[in-house]
């Protein structure tokens, strides 16, 4: 019977192989790949990063000289790139930019410095401390919608014209909402982290020291890099306040000539004097948090 039975099988299974290899569905191919351009916080190459951003930067003042250079705008109105370039080169020999850049960057930074130092410890106490959250964050809340240039009377009151009034209109500015910005990175640290300092026997006062603030910096590097941006708005603000100098000054005194060139110039300098500091705190998250890129 043995012998009989492997004899026959080959014959019996020979069919039944192949009536189920007809019957077996065919291999699907290997999906695609997505291209890595459009991945979710994909990478991509430097090369590549480099390339867009150049081409994100001098799109806008191609079509500018375009619009310019085809007579589709009244240079009254609208100056070409090569008029306000001229403008600038003016303005740097023969008009003093370089003194109206160095008061204006002391102004914002000044303004800037001074919320940093008030804003980041309040913050951090609303932040950690229900009480005081409870006690200032609907005033911050309140007083932060406020206009800054509705300040501006007052401010003259109380401080004079001096350089003290501009700056506190840049404080203004940039205060409330940096310590309200501030109270939220605080309130991001994990609880966990905070219960496993708990667990070990940490005070209050080493695990905010040693919890809070090493996992919030990241975040706080963040914030004052924004508020940052926010305080060079500020600036042509700030400079109403019995200004005779300064890029915001130049700007409003070009303004009443319909010297458009200028205030073309003047923006685009407070423009590119942000995007220098922007840089500048990126390059300092880089090498104060590498292990971030990684992440």
């Amino acid at each position: 019977m043995t012998a009989h039975l492997t004899l026959a099988s080959p014959e019996i299974t020979a069919p039944a192989a192949a009536a189920a290899a007809q019957e077996a569905p065919a291999p699907t191919p290997p999906a695609r790949p997505r291209a890595r351009w459009w991945s979710i916080r994909g990478e991509l190459p430097r090369r590549i990063v480099w390339t867009l951003a150049i081409a994100g930067l001098t799109a806008p003042f191609v079509l500018w000289w375009a619009w310019t250079a085809l007579g589709l705008a009244d240079p009254m109105f609208m100056p070409s790139p090569g008029a306000v370039l001229e403008r600038i080169g003016r303005w740097w020999t023969s008009e003093g930019l370089l003194q109206d850049i160095g008061i204006s960057v002391y102004r914002v930074m000044a303004g800037f410095a001074l919320s940093a130092l008030l804003a980041l410890p309040l913050g951090l106490y609303i932040g950690t401390y229900r009480p005081v959250q409870a006690l200032l964050e609907p005033l911050t809340d309140f007083i932060r919608y406020m206009p800054a240039v509705a300040f501006i009377p007052l401010v003259m009151l109380w401080v004079g014209i001096d350089e003290g009034a501009k700056i506190l209109i840049i404080f203004i500015g940039t205060f409330f909402q940096m310590v309200l910005m501030v109270a939220e990175d605080v309130r991001r640290v994990p609880m966990a982290q905070i219960e496993a300092a708990q667990t070990m026997g940490a005070t209050r006062a080493e695990i905010v020291r040693l919890v809070i603030l090493p996992s919030s910096r990241p975040a706080l590097l963040d914030t004052l890099r924004i508020t940052c941006g926010w305080a060079w708005t500020y600036l042509v603000v700030a400079e109403l306040v019995a200004a005779n100098s300064g890029l915001g000054y130049a700007i409003l005194k070009a303004q009443r000539y319909m010297h458009t060139d200028k205030i073309f110039a003047g923006i685009l300098l407070i423009g590119l004097i942000g995007l220098l500091t922007d840089q500048a705190f990126r390059w300092l998250s880089r090498r104060a948090f590498p292990w971030r890129k990684q992440a």
